[in-house]
């Protein structure tokens, strides 16, 4: 009986070890082919991928300009002389023919003087001559005197009829320049610069700059700024577009969060060699006078283009000995490298015009292990981290040129 219960016994034992060696075996197996899963999954490198973006069908470009009035005029003085007074300073508004100021010249008030008395003088001396020759003429008759003496008396009447001629002209010259000692506004506008005081010297010699250093040049200048001129200089890339119709968004350093309109004017229809530009002209409403003559513009010129090309971020090329490449993961979830033709580098972009479509799956920041044929897994980028669904810039380039 003992000898049954311990052979049990011994059974017992031998299925037990049986069973817990069978159940670890089975238990070490999974636990090896997970391993292995995990193993395999893990040499599989992770990678993000965005699509590349077709640019916008329109070409922006930001340029300095200069914003100048629709009519300025600098006034100088015709005639020498001190400045009795001044009746228009900064930014008063004139009207044509409103009195900016009135100039003091008594040498000009003494020539003058003498112009008419030289008048009067040949107007006398006219009257006799008349009445002499008429005398001689009527002694004809009676033979009293030579055809030769009438002759004469009668061309000396005329001769001093036109010395009478000539001093009326001159006496109107010199009306005419007694008009330039009151001076005055030559159109609608507002006054931006007065350089005179009462007292001043000036002369007209100084308007062209033979003038004594001491007289003063310009007196005061004129703007018609109702409307304004703003001059671009805009590079020969965006020549093709200078046409009517073209309009610029405008704005200035003084008044950040307004927006102006500029409307195309004119173009020079010629390039500067040195700079490889063409001065194009915009008219811009003024009507509230908010623009000033003399402002620096950043002038936004944006025209529609015809244009196939992708962009994608930059941080998805692969630099290589013989070019630029990105890297693309086909449809068996494999590594590609694909070289492509850069068209220009933005801020954060690059556009490109051969060696990719917009159904690529482009790998964002490719690791330096990626190989060709490399298997992969695509993941989704943690927020933040991805920048590829950012649009492109709006300014697709920025050109800095030299303003009129």
């Amino acid at each position: 009986m003992n000898s049954l219960r311990g052979k049990g016994l011994v059974i017992l034992a031998v299925v037990l070890c049986v069973v817990y060696f069978g159940y670890r075996y089975y238990v070490d197996g999974i636990e090896a082919a997970v391993l292995h899963e995990n193993t395999v999954d893990h040499s599989i490198q992770r990678v993000t991928v965005i699509n590349p973006k077709l640019l916008p069908p329109e070409e922006t470009i930001t340029l300095p300009g200069n914003i100048q009035a629709w009519y300025e005029a600098q006034i100088y003085a015709q005639v020498s002389g001190y400045v009795k007074m001044w009746y228009t300073d900064y930014g008063a508004l004139v009207k044509q023919g409103d009195v900016l100021a009135e100039i003091n010249a008594p040498a000009l008030d003494a020539q003058y003087a003498q112009a008419k008395a030289d008048l009067e003088s040949e107007r006398a001396k006219n009257v006799l001559a008349e009445l002499t020759a008429k005398r001689y003429v009527a002694m004809r008759e009676h033979q009293a005197v030579s055809e030769q003496a009438i002759s004469v008396q009668v061309q000396e009447a005329k001769a001093q009829a036109a010395k009478v001629n000539a001093a009326e002209q001159n006496v109107k010259n010199f009306e005419a320049l007694i008009k330039f000692k009151t001076i005055v506004a030559p159109f609608d506008g507002t006054v931006i610069a007065r350089n005179i005081n009462v007292g001043n010297y000036v002369n007209k010699e100084s308007s062209s700059g033979e003038g004594s250093s001491g007289a003063i040049r310009d007196l005061f200048t004129v703007a018609d700024v109702s409307k304004l001129r703003l001059f671009v200089s805009v590079p020969e890339a965006f020549g093709p577009f200078l046409q009517p119709g073209l309009t610029a968004d405008v704005t200035v350093p003084q008044l950040p969060n307004r927006h102006f309109t500029g409307k195309f004017l004119t173009v020079a229809r010629g390039f500067d060699v040195s700079t490889r530009t063409a001065i194009t002209v915009f008219q811009i409403d003024n009507e509230d006078g908010a623009l000033w003559p003399g402002s620096y513009a950043t002038v936004h010129l944006t025209a529609p283009v015809d244009r196939n090309i992708l962009t994608v971020p930059t941080t998805t090329l692969v630099f290589q000995e013989h070019g630029s490449e990105i890297a693309i993961v086909s449809e068996d979830d494999r590594v590609h490298f694909k070289k492509i033709a850069v068209n220009r580098v933005l801020d954060n972009a690059i556009e490109i015009t051969e060696g990719t479509v917009a159904s690529d799956r482009i790998i964002n920041n490719p690791s330096a292990a990626l190989l060709e044929g490399d298997k992969v897994n695509i993941v989704t980028a943690a927020p933040g981290y991805e920048i590829a669904d950012e649009p492109p810039p709006k300014d697709s380039s920025t050109t800095k040129a030299t303003s009129k």
